[in-house]
């Protein structure tokens, strides 16, 4: 039912014997369907004849997470539980370091499934925890088509060196998840571990972790949970997946699927998407980022230690932007003029400010965006750090390999040499004079106002 390519052993310890259940670590794939970690899970209970458990480990510290990721993360945790709860499947929150929450709820279980996540810390957690744990500990892929070692087993050099060994296993991965029936449930689970967990039935138990709504109150753009999540892709395929291609690169216009926040805390599979949009239009262009672009991400991260330092960039783009380090800015700012608008380019300022306000931008205003701030900085080390921090701050899809691939792309990663110009050296330049020959820019900037 699931590839054996998912299945990932993370130890060789045995099945305990005397354990009371099967816990599903759940951490990155935060959904209670179209989850291979989940029914994998589910699988091996019914075989051990145990009720699952799903523990998340609510970390208060999480690495640059604020009160608005926090925020949309609970409402789709929230309906997770729900769901998993009518399954007869015994959810929980465990507050603290994730490892450490898993370790102490898989105290008594059988054994631990777990998710995969592809950043280094979220690496070390599994490692850990499969070191720790008295009994065997599985990692199931469940947030790519093609499991990432599957495509490739190095980091690629840019989208058509990998495009083609993805579209080669394809077939062999844009298969349904099928959901498992358990056949013990876990209604209030007397083997769990409850005086060290919070029971996630409601609200209330979580309220000490309930973050400052009034902090971020454009909230409302978007509502966490797997349910608007395919609301969202239900509407971008009967309004928007026919001109997707033509107007991707058109930042005035809405159509683009917004799935990005939903896809980053694993609200949604992307399994899913992809056979939907399949069904929809099997040859749109949206596949070739849901699938080549995003899973070339991945591969970066996975493969590319430093993903989040200067020193991942091709040598060619560090020799160039060295080179050019020197060259003479018009423009300098800081990074708190950068985060309140305050440049003077109107159509970076409206990205910036649809990005602080809604924690979203169009993928074309992203790479305008990441451009002018290599520009505007004294040298190129300097931008990548500003870059990243911003990133990360404001945008929901933020501390994600996406992110992270899209920020080194700004400076060479994934991309070409072009002609040399000051600055940008031979790396890939734009300007706002690109903007308006490529877009309507001005309806950008008007809609943006409207919309914050």
């Amino acid at each position: 039912m699931i590839h054996p390519s998912r299945i990932h052993p993370l130890n060789d310890k045995p099945v305990r014997k005397t354990g009371g259940f099967v816990l599903y670590w759940m951490q990155q794939s935060q959904r209670a369907e179209w989850n291979h970690a989940l029914e994998y899970a589910i699988t091996r209970a019914n075989e051990l004849k145990l009720p699952v458990a799903v523990v998340f480990g609510l970390m208060d510290n999480y690495p640059e997470a604020t009160e608005r990721h926090v925020a949309f993360m609970l409402q789709g945790l929230e309906e997770t539980f729900q769901t998993l709860e009518k399954r007869g499947i015994g959810a929980f929150i465990g507050r603290g370091h994730p490892a450490d929450v898993a370790l102490k709820a898989g105290k008594d279980a059988a054994l631990i499934v777990c998710d995969m996540g592809y950043l280094r810390h979220q690496a070390e957690w599994r490692a850990r925890v499969a070191e720790e744990a008295d009994c065997e500990v599985v990692e199931i892929e469940s947030d790519v088509v093609v499991p990432v070692e599957t495509a490739s087993d190095h980091a690629e050099y840019m989208a058509r060196t990998i495009r083609p060994k993805l579209l080669k296993r394809l077939d062999e991965f844009l298969q349904p998840v099928e959901k498992v029936k358990p056949r013990i449930h876990a209604n209030g689970c007397q083997f769990f571990p409850r005086r060290s967990l919070a029971l996630a039935s409601g609200w209330q138990t979580l309220e000490p972790a309930r973050p400052d709504f009034r902090k971020f109150p454009d909230l409302g753009r978007f509502k966490g949970g797997t349910a608007e999540a395919k609301k969202r892709l239900k509407k971008f395929i009967a309004e928007s997946l026919a001109v997707y291609e033509k107007h991707s690169n058109q930042p005035q216009t809405d159509d683009v699927s917004m799935l990005s926040p939903y896809l980053h805390f694993g609200q949604i599979s992307p399994l899913y998407i992809a056979l939907e949009i399949q069904k929809a239009d099997p040859k749109s262009r949206f596949l070739e980022q849901l699938i080549v672009r995003r899973e070339l991400a991945m591969n970066f991260v996975w493969f590319t230690p430093d993903y989040d330092r200067f020193s991942c960039l091709p040598d060619w783009a560090k020799l160039t932007l060295k080179n050019h380090a020197k060259d003479k800015r018009e423009f300098l700012y800081t990074r708190e003029q950068l985060e309140q608008s305050q440049t003077h380019d109107p159509y970076w300022n409206a990205a910036m400010t649809e990005m602080r306000v809604t924690g979203f931008m169009h993928n074309y205003m992203r790479m305008y965006w990441g451009k002018k701030i290599l520009e505007w900085s004294p040298s190129p080390e300097r931008a990548f750090e500003t870059l990243l921090v911003i990133n990360n701050k404001y945008f929901l899809d933020g501390r994600n390999p996406n992110s992270y691939a899209g920020v080194a792309w700004v400076f060479g990663k994934h991309d070409t040499a072009w002609a040399e110009r000051p600055i940008f050296g031979k790396t890939r330049y734009m300007n706002a004079a690109g903007l308006k020959r490529k877009c309507d820019i001005e309806g950008y900037v008007e809609r943006v106002q409207q919309l914050c």
